[in-house]
């Protein structure tokens, strides 16, 4: 009686069905009409690795966010595949492809069509950590992961369940080894294993958690989100590339306002980048210095939710604006004049995030480039506009210079005279300019440069002796 009353409930559940399974090692197999994914979101590149792995012998997936992003209907950015074959087996099946990675061994399989290359990372499923021996530090964090096991283990091994999940094109089924599928339907986001166990392993996923939940809208279920206030600090173990990598997609995700007040609300923020202390604490930061932020991620959100392009170096210029222009301030206070001044702040500003995340120097002469260009705009008579328009950087300084005019903290007078240049003939211009130049044609800054001193005309040089008049 007690045998047929556990079938039943078996028959009736099909979360107790799908546990049970998990523990075989078996995944759950959800057909087409289930899981509902539309195979014109694939990408034709991914489908063709998947493809020459599988005529290889091997087993091949779509793997981890592009299977979350395809069952959400949404055209994912990226395709990584997993497969049982190693990187070298990979290696040798493609004409552009590339070992990278020491402590995460992957492929890189780059595609070039008529737009911007597009890379499919190929991984080899990884064993699990009891097989991983010394590639385990005594914290628990993992120093090297490149011992191969099967799909199973590779499934355990990932964070979340929602990123466990492999699709094949080829029978158009996806595996849920850890019930993705069914927190999708919940949207709940949830570890894999215990998470505080899985947060020592590698700190980083903290900071996937928010990012996942901010792009997804999904919460953090209580097991996932308790141990994060205490493990917090062990972020800062991390490598300071791979820390850079995992915020620059935070505030690359499209949901970077969301991301950062999810890192305020868990207490991570402090001390990963100090900008995001001054930014998040209100007693700190002036209302004009925050809706500036609020309004620059917002615009970057929008680009990036569109399909835009945005530049790395343009983001941080505009996260970092409020403390350069309080040490802009400062510097003039002290009777420095007015670029010496911003120089000054420039390097002071970025010397002050020596202390947490370390912005990469490719990035970093962009934002000085942006910083520096502001005072120009305000020169709107002579060469000087024409000049200004022919730097390669134009573009991102007037964009930059508009997010000042919409928080007032630049006259937006200004912002509205370089849109009318930049639309206008050059009979156009050359009226603008002459308006300027009867209303001031160096006027409209907010910050009160240093007042310039006269010159004096140089005195008529003596005839040297001996010479005739």
């Amino acid at each position: 009686m007690i045998t047929k009353f556990i079938k039943r409930i078996l028959r009736r559940d099909p979360m107790v069905r799908h546990t049970a399974a998990h523990t075989s090692g078996a995944p759950k197999r959800i057909p087409k009409k289930s899981h509902r994914i539309d195979p014109h979101l694939l990408s034709k590149n991914a489908v063709k690795v998947t493809q020459t792995l599988q005529k290889a012998g091997y087993e091949a997936f779509i793997v981890g966010g592009a299977v979350r992003d395809l069952a959400l209907g949404i055209s994912p950015k990226d395709f990584d595949v997993a497969t049982n074959a190693t990187p070298e087996q990979v290696q040798k099946l493609f004409r552009k492809a590339r070992l990278i990675g020491r402590r995460f061994q992957i492929v890189h399989v780059t595609f070039f069509g008529k737009g911007q290359p597009e890379i499919i990372e190929v991984s080899t499923f990884r064993a699990l950590l009891e097989n991983a021996g010394e590639h385990v530090a005594e914290n628990g964090r993992i120093l090297r992961d490149n011992v191969w096991g099967s799909q199973h283990e590779d499934a355990a091994r990932r964070d979340f369940s929602i990123n466990a999940m492999y699709y094949d094109p080829a029978t158009e089924t996806v595996l849920d080894y850890h019930g993705g599928m069914a927190d999708m339907q919940k949207q709940v986001l949830r570890m894999i294993g215990d998470p505080a166990k899985r947060y020592r392993e590698d700190p980083i996923r903290m900071l996937r958690a928010i990012r996942f939940a901010a792009k997804t809208g999904f919460k953090l279920d209580v097991a996932t989100s308790a141990p994060i206030a205490k493990l917090g600090k062990l972020i800062h173990d991390v490598p300071a590339a791979r820390l850079f990598d995992e915020i620059l997609k935070l505030l690359m995700s499209g949901y970077s306002w969301a991301a950062i007040q999810g890192l305020k609300d868990a207490g991570l923020h402090h001390g990963v980048l100090p900008l995001l202390d001054q930014i998040l604490d209100s007693k700190e930061t002036s209302k004009e210095a925050h809706d500036f932020v609020r309004i620059a991620l917002a615009n970057t959100d929008q680009r990036i939710q569109s399909g835009k392009s945005v530049s790395a170096g343009f983001l941080f210029a505009t996260l970092l604006w409020p403390d350069l222009l309080r040490n802009w301030k400062k510097n003039l206070a002290k009777g420095i004049s007015n670029i010496p001044a911003l120089h000054d702040a420039m390097d002071e500003t970025i010397a002050s995030q020596s202390n947490g995340m370390v912005i990469q120097r490719r990035f970093e002469s962009d934002m000085r480039e942006i910083w520096s260009m502001q005072p120009r705009f305000e020169k709107r008579v002579g060469r000087y506009p024409y000049r200004l328009i022919e730097s390669p950087r134009f573009r991102a300084g007037y964009d930059f210079m508009l997010l000042r005019c919409a928080t007032g903290e630049q006259n937006p007078a200004i912002g509205e005279w370089w849109t009318s240049f930049i639309a206008s003939d050059p009979a156009g211009q050359e009226a603008l300019m002459a308006s300027a130049k009867t209303e001031g044609g160096n006027q409209g800054s907010s910050i009160s440069p240093a007042k310039r001193r006269r010159r004096r005309k140089p005195k008529a040089a003596a005839p040297p002796e001996g010479a005739s008049s």
